[in-house]
């Protein structure tokens, strides 16, 4: 009866959010595309929440710090996710292509 009682065990959670921190890391070194790595770091950011909800649910006196912090990435995830989508319409309509080895004569 022990795996009834995962949800209350801040480890659970510890694990979860390193797989989704894992997974999103091998995403953004193993994809080509500049799509695929905007959804990889989009699991960065959706681990890193997770950390600070499980954080606040276990250990925080104040319940409010977690959510907080956790809303505050949420809105860096929309506006980073509106921003890349934008330059890769851009990158797409210029290159005609959104894999990241054809960019490489972009210039600073």
């Amino acid at each position: 009866m022990i795996i009834l009682n995962l949800y209350n065990c801040l480890g659970t959670y510890l694990v979860i959010a390193a797989m989704l921190f894992g997974f999103g890391i091998y995403g953004l070194v193993a994809r080509k595309t500049l799509i695929g790595m905007l959804i990889a770091s989009e699991l960065v950011l959706a681990a890193s929440s997770i950390n600070f909800m499980a954080f606040n649910r276990f250990l925080a006196p104040d319940p409010t710090v977690g959510q907080i912090f956790t809303l505050f990435i949420m809105a860096i995830a929309a506006a980073e996710a509106a921003i890349a989508v934008s330059i890769v319409v851009a990158v797409y309509r210029n290159y005609k292509s959104i894999d990241t080895e054809d960019l490489v004569d972009l210039q600073g």
